[in-house]
């Protein structure tokens, strides 16, 4: 992967997931993955979280989307690296500006990726794809 597209890939991966399931998929988790013992933390969310979080999620496809198709069209490093510092800041804005902070939006991301019934409240939330 290239460098420049490095930082941006990492803020954006708890994205995929729930798109993902969005879509049909639905990865098959081995009988040693941890995350099956991990009580059901569906009723300690609030659903107004739930609903930012669906919001959230919509803002960053459409920021990873814009700005990876700019990212890999700029030929010179300096912009791409410009771009990727753009492309942060519109990601933590398309989180804050649904009332959460980075930390409590990456903390429900990990509670729905281990808690089928979380992820699927998020997964009902999301606006269908154009």
């Amino acid at each position: 992967m290239r460098p420049w597209t490095q930082c941006l890939t990492a803020v954006i991966l708890a994205a995929a997931v729930p798109a993902a399931y969005a879509q049909g998929q639905s990865p098959t988790p081995s009988p040693a993955d941890p995350s099956q013992s991990i009580p059901d933390h569906s009723q300690s969310i609030p659903d107004h979280k739930l609903d930012a979080t669906a919001k959230a999620l919509d803002q960053i496809a459409n920021v990873k989307e814009s700005y990876t198709q700019q990212i890999e069209a700029t030929p010179n490093d300096a912009d791409k690296r410009r771009l990727v510092d753009e492309a942060n800041k519109a990601l933590v804005k398309a989180v804050t500006d649904q009332g959460l902070s980075v930390e409590e939006y990456t903390s429900i991301m990990v509670v729905a990726q281990n808690d089928p019934a979380v992820r699927q409240k998020i997964v009902q939330r999301l606006k269908p794809s154009k």
